[in-house]
């Protein structure tokens, strides 16, 4: 039996090219012959680390993107919509608690990441389908709720997010990110033969297929998958 390919994901629920890139690689994991790794990272840190600037604050970047989110949400089946003020959302409050958050959920789940996977999607539709706050306690209580965690793993998970042991968790997976020469999310990395190759952003897939000797079947592999 052929070992399965490792493939890290790193994302960020303030991105929503991360989200794409996530229901994405969530429904191939079953498809391809690989094993994800789920990493939450923080999009704040990798940008000031590579000294990259986000799209949004490029007036012609920002016009473009707002028309492709739209265009890529219908093609990628995610009901992805843009908040009424992107700016507020996602360079004033941004997202350093909800990642902190998912960290702390990710380090109290044993024997997978489902618990992972559920709330860091509640995450992104809270803030980019509803238009709703992710960064009070009650807010990420309610994301983890929806996500099916119960109310002593929701606890803890926002009592230890504020850690350090969680803090730097999440400052080492963002600079495992910026190790591998991560410069904005998703990142996706293929470890091939002991060296990893980096792709970036949710337009890469068909790449990515072929380098793991993989065949794209379109952005919902499985068409019998439940509706997000």
């Amino acid at each position: 039996m052929t070992s399965k390919k490792v493939i890290e994901l790193f994302y960020d629920v303030v991105s929503p090219y991360s989200w794409l890139g996530f229901e994405v690689m969530c429904r191939y994991r079953h498809v391809w012959n690989i094993e994800l790794k789920l990493c939450p990272a923080f999009l704040g840190g990798v940008m000031q680390g590579s000294g990259n600037k986000p799209p949004g604050v490029v007036p012609n970047k920002f016009m473009y993107m707002t028309k492709d989110l739209k265009r890529a949400a219908e093609y990628f089946d995610v009901p992805l919509q843009a908040p009424a003020d992107p700016f507020e959302v996602m360079f004033k409050k941004g997202s350093l608690s909800a990642m902190r958050f998912v960290t702390a959920v990710q380090e109290q789940e044993k024997g997978g990441d489902k618990l992972v996977e559920q709330v860091s999607r509640e995450l992104w539709r809270r803030i980019w389908s509803e238009d709703k706050d992710i960064t009070e306690a009650a807010s990420l209580a309610e994301a983890a709720k929806k996500a099916g965690l119960s109310d002593g793993v929701i606890k803890d998970a926002l009592e230890t997010a504020a850690s350090k042991e969680i803090k730097d968790k999440l400052k080492d997976a963002t600079q495992k990110a910026l190790d591998y020469g991560a410069f904005g999310f998703p990142l996706l990395v293929y470890h091939r033969n002991g060296s990893p190759e980096i792709f970036f952003g949710s337009d890469r897939f068909e790449l990515l297929a072929h380098c793991i000797g993989e065949k794209w079947l379109g952005p919902r592999p499985n068409t019998s998958a439940a509706k997000l």
